[in-house]
Order: structure tokens, then sequence, then C-alpha cells
């Protein structure tokens, strides 16, 4: 299970799920077309990815 925590603040987010099948989404990162490596959270199945969670204006650092 991925956990997100705020290094700012230390709110934190846990327990997302694909609402396409139920899997639990894992962490990951993707290259993008400017060659920027982009945290995100995708369903293991391949249902689709999300941009990882914000908080106080930067990514949340990931527990995985």
């Amino acid at each position: 299970m991925a956990d997100y925590k705020c290094d700012e603040c230390g709110m934190g987010v846990t327990g997302m799920k694909c609402a396409k099948c139920g899997q639990e989404l894992i962490h990951d990162h993707i290259t993008v077309g400017d060659g920027e490596t982009v945290a995100v959270t995708k369903c293991p199945d391949g249902c689709g990815m999300i941009k990882s969670p914000m908080c106080c204006g930067s990514d949340m650092t990931c527990s995985v």
C-alpha cells in the first residue's frame, strides 16, 4: 500500500483504490516528453494513473 506524507506539514494519505477494479493503487514514476521524471499513482491492473498527491504546494513523498 502506498502511503504519502507531506514533508512540510505532516498530513498523510493512505489507502487509495482504483474506482474501476478496486485494486490498491501503487506508487511509480514516469518520464514525460521533456525528460522530466514525474511521480504517479497507478492501478496495477492497467486501468490508468494519476499524478501523485500534492500538499503545501509540493509533491507528497511516498514510503514505498
